[in-house]
């Protein structure tokens, strides 16, 4: 448990290092990505983003596992 804490731990402070970079500057601006505006009202949905980040996590699990 101690190790998949560790690793949790670094994991995100890379994340927040690239983020800080602007490395992420794409998450949120790919096709698929859904926004609307209205007068009182935003709606967000990054579904481009967020297939494209399950689709490397799964590999990256895929491949640690065999």
């Amino acid at each position: 448990m101690g190790n998949f804490l560790i690793g949790i731990g670094t994991l995100l402070f890379l994340v927040g290092i690239a983020w800080k970079w602007g490395l992420l500057s794409w998450f949120g601006h790919l096709p698929g990505d859904f926004r609307y505006e209205g007068e009182h009202f935003v709606f967000f949905a990054p579904l481009g983003s967020m297939l494209l980040i399950s689709l490397v996590l799964s590999l990256l699990l895929w491949l640690f596992n065999r």
